[in-house]
């Protein structure tokens, strides 16, 4: 038998608590922040990651780290990159000198 690995959204923040994690807001930020990213991201390609669709007009091609300074500390946030264009949120992270903004 294997074991269940998946976790729900409503079950996250109780393992967290339960496993004394110090950085719990931290990490609740960052996955926010990257599901949101994420999802506009799909929104630009036309389809979801890994999705075949034939409304799709670009694909993803990785991503790029960067830095976000918030009250809770320092996140390091992995932006979608795409294969044609670019794609560089207005939020949560400003774009640094020499980034391409779509």
């Amino acid at each position: 038998m294997t074991a269940d690995n998946s976790v729900t959204p409503a079950r996250w923040p109780t393992q967290q608590i339960e496993g004394g994690d110090p950085d719990m807001l931290r990490s609740m930020v960052k996955t926010m922040a990257e599901t949101l990213m994420s999802a506009e991201a799909d929104s630009l390609c036309g389809a979801g990651y890994g999705e075949r669709s034939d409304e799709r007009t670009n694909s993803r091609n990785g991503y790029r780290q960067r830095e976000w300074d918030t009250r809770a500390g320092t996140i390091e946030l992995a932006i979608p990159k795409l294969r044609s264009g670019s794609y560089y949120p207005d939020w949560p992270v400003p774009a640094k000198a020499g980034d391409e903004v779509a």
